[in-house]
């Protein structure tokens, strides 16, 4: 992004986001894609795994938020793609997919400006790994938190044995991922998933107040905080790893299939065959 362009050069090169700035030196990064719960097809996914970069790059800003357009935060991956895909068995749709996982993670944990998530509604696999590895996660405590990807039969592979077992211990973690029961945002700061959980009506107002807080601070001093408390996650990566790669070696067996055709058909899976592994 051009450095001297301001909102206009990010609107140009990240289309599938807005951006406004809410609060001297706060950015907020808002995906938009509401008529679909603001879903990531390929596209969108790589806009906002690139964004990071696009921020630290730029000296306006100290801090920045991400956010939802409408009534959702981020319902994920486009199941509907995924299901086409899944059915042709494609190697090189996983391969692609499998570093996609890696690269947004990857540009979460290592950007070096801090991240608030407001968390506005539904956040569901991909959308929830954005949420949770923001830096200060808030919620709205109406907001519906879930993983999802054994309920599209897939490992959960995107964040989550990466960092939950940190957040909220192994015990809840297996519990959550396995049963895949949502959780609302109230749940997920009990839950110790999230900072903080608010009514839906101050949770702007909340984020917003967080990152002006950051942005206020000693910027040097607050990014190496936020660069050493991330080794908790970097030491972590060869589980993230491989929870990724077993989530597309799912993709490519028959219960994957079931799952995401269960799922649009709004019917429980029917899954006879004795399990792979």
């Amino acid at each position: 992004m051009d450095e001297t362009s301001g909102l206009a050069g990010y609107r140009n090169d990240f289309p599938g986001l807005l951006f406004d700035t809410p609060a001297t030196h706060v950015l907020r990064v808002t995906i938009n894609n509401p008529g679909r719960l603001n879903a990531l097809d390929h596209a969108l996914h790589r806009q906002v795994e690139r964004i990071w970069q696009a921020i630290d790059s730029d000296p306006a800003v100290r801090c920045s938020i991400i956010t939802g357009a409408g009534r959702a935060f981020c319902a994920g991956g486009a199941t509907d793609a995924m299901g086409a895909e899944t059915d042709t068995l494609a190697g090189d749709w996983m391969a692609r997919d499998f570093g996609s996982a890696l690269g947004l993670v990857d540009a979460l944990i290592d950007a070096k400006k801090p991240i608030v998530s407001a968390i506005n509604g539904v956040a569901v696999g991909a959308g929830l790994a954005i949420a949770l590895l923001a830096d200060v996660p808030i919620a709205a405590a109406e907001a519906k938190l879930f993983d999802g990807h054994p309920r599209v039969g897939v490992v959960a592979g995107d964040h989550a044995a990466l960092i939950w077992p940190l957040l909220c211990g192994i015990a809840k973690s297996k519990y959550f991922l396995l049963t895949n029961e949502p959780m609302t945002g109230e749940q997920a700061e009990r839950n110790n998933l999230v900072a903080l959980a608010v009514p839906s009506e101050q949770l702007a107002a909340k984020a917003v107040e967080v990152a002006a807080r950051i942005a206020a601070g000693a910027p040097t001093a607050i990014r190496m905080t936020k660069y050493v408390l991330n080794h908790w996650l970097r030491q972590q990566r060869p589980i993230f790893d491989l929870s990724a790669a077993l989530e597309m070696i799912c993709y490519g067996n028959g219960e994957a299939a079931e799952a995401i055709r269960a799922l649009a058909e709004k019917r429980a899976g029917h899954f006879p065959r004795e399990p792979f592994f």
